[in-house]
């Protein structure tokens, strides 16, 4: 299922034993187009703590109640490691917090997810896992609500902006950014897959694709009723020539405009 991220903002977060706080934010890997991390307000506006989850943790969602349940209790979560939100998350503060909680280290991880086995001796090894915690801010992790908003550019000029963001719930990858057109194409709203990107200016808030504008403006048009369909994403990729992400794949290159 594909979920917009903003439309999460809010949804309860519940422990094993009552309620943990509700969804503040996200923090995306800009490298890998993931979410690694909730962030979850555990109280009122005014004194609420804010705590980082990995959705390792979550079991799942109760989409109709705007709920995310945990396998965690509120004393888990209440005596997570402090982490100062209103900074750049350090990977020290990472470590600290995937120790406590017992997840693996992601940034040692191989491209399928699982965990690095070491070919060197055990104590060798723990060495070099020691030497892999810098103390500075990670680079790559990216606060969903600083990123909404940001400006879209094709190859030859601007597009819109960055209305929100296509969760899969399944695996927590970011499958879309949902682009509103404005002033370009009033009322239209246009897809792009993360792997059509060229590059992102976090410097300046933009965003730069891989197509013209012409190709963006004669994509299949989404309709933002609803998730996008499995049909229309088809469509999509059929379109710009790229195998879909669930296995599907086109024998024709990208589509070139006139």
């Amino acid at each position: 299922m594909l979920v917009e991220a903003t439309k999460m903002f809010g949804f309860t977060v519940l422990a094993l034993d009552g309620t943990a706080g509700t969804v503040d934010d996200f923090y995306l890997d800009d490298e890998k187009w993931v979410i690694r991390y909730l962030v979850v307000n555990t109280g009122s506006e005014l004194d609420g703590r804010r705590v980082l989850i990995a959705p390792a943790a979550l079991d799942a969602p109760h989409w109709a109640d705007r709920e995310l349940p945990l396998t965690l209790t509120k004393k888990q979560v209440e005596n997570s490691p402090n982490i100062d939100l209103d900074k750049p998350v350090s990977r020290q503060h990472q470590v600290a917090l995937h120790d406590y909680y017992g997840w693996d280290y992601y940034w040692m991880s191989n491209p399928l997810g699982a965990p690095i086995m070491p070919l060197v001796p055990m104590e060798l090894a723990e060495e070099q896992q020691d030497a892999a915690k810098p103390e500075h801010g990670d680079p790559h992790l990216q606060s969903v609500r600083a990123v909404v908003g940001y400006h879209i550019h094709a190859t030859d000029g601007m597009i819109g902006h960055m209305q929100d963001l296509f969760i899969d719930e399944e695996n927590w990858s970011i499958r879309y950014l949902l682009v509103a057109t404005h002033d370009w194409l009033p009322g239209k709203k246009v897809l792009v897959d993360p792997q059509w990107i060229d590059r992102v200016s976090w410097a300046e808030h933009k965003v730069y694709v891989k197509q013209s504008r012409q190709q963006i403006k004669d994509s299949p048009a989404y309709d933002p009723a609803g998730p996008p369909s499995r049909d229309y994403e088809s469509q999509l990729y059929q379109y710009y020539g790229f195998p879909g992400y669930w296995g599907g794949h086109w024998s024709h290159s990208p589509t070139e405009p006139d």
